[in-house]
């Protein structure tokens, strides 16, 4: 598959609310977003229009945030920015292994459920690898690992357009870096969205460049750079 034939990551919020994830979504006209708890994630088509903008904030409500993701499309003047952050989209080529170097599940990697919510939440506070929510999880699939019992480092599964999965969230805490624990995880999801024939995504910040090394030995090539912006409502 070429990059041309993923156009849907174009827009991946925007397809996953009208797919994979319409059971978590909030809608008014062609304005969408996550239910409150599930992810900030809100959309509107590129081409939008003032009634497009009125019907977000309305969903949304007064001064509230507005995580616009990637979407190219500029809200109304009144519209307040919170932030500006450059990145970078990656594919994985179809066709090719999840993960060679070796075992990439074992008896440490973990499924984890809504009863490790407050491991996860306290895991994600201790090393921001990016919006996460008590309800982020029902998004897909996350994966953990424990080391005497402590959960040390996660992953697991975002945004579903039509085809494809987007791996994110991907940490590990300060005392249990350097031992592969990323890699292991990342592995085991491509494995198991491979499986259900779909191909797996991810954003990263293009200052991260440790993150970004990290996919590429995995087999992640770029697509496009992106600009994820956020703003408040009037």
């Amino acid at each position: 598959m070429t990059n041309s034939d993923a156009t849907v990551l174009d827009d991946p919020v925007g397809s996953s609310l009208g797919g994979h994830h319409a059971h978590l979504a909030q809608a008014l006209g062609r304005a969408a977003t996550y239910v409150p708890g599930v992810a900030s994630f809100s959309a509107v088509p590129a081409d939008a229009e003032a009634r497009d903008w009125a019907d977000l904030a309305q969903l949304l409500g007064g001064g509230q945030f507005a995580d616009l993701f990637s979407c190219p499309a500029a809200p109304p003047s009144d519209w307040e920015p919170v932030f500006v952050l450059e990145g970078r989209q990656l594919i994985r080529p179809g066709g090719g292994p999840a993960e060679q170097a070796d075992d990439v599940s074992g008896a440490d990697v973990v499924e984890l459920s809504a009863a490790d919510v407050p491991e996860m939440l306290d895991l994600v506070t201790r090393t921001e690898p990016g919006p996460f929510w008590p309800r982020t999880h029902e998004l897909g699939t996350y994966l953990g690992i424990r080391d005497g019992g402590r959960l040390v480092a996660m992953a697991g599964e975002r945004l579903r357009p039509p085809g494809w999965t987007e791996i994110s969230a991907v940490c590990t805490a300060p005392e249990a870096r350097g031992r592969g624990h990323a890699r292991r995880l990342i592995g085991a999801l491509t494995a198991r969205i491979e499986s259900r024939g779909e191909r797996p995504f991810l954003h990263v910040a293009e200052a991260n460049t440790g993150a970004l090394a990290l996919y590429e030995r995995l087999g992640f090539e770029s697509r496009k750079p992106v600009t994820f912006r956020g703003f408040r409502t009037p």
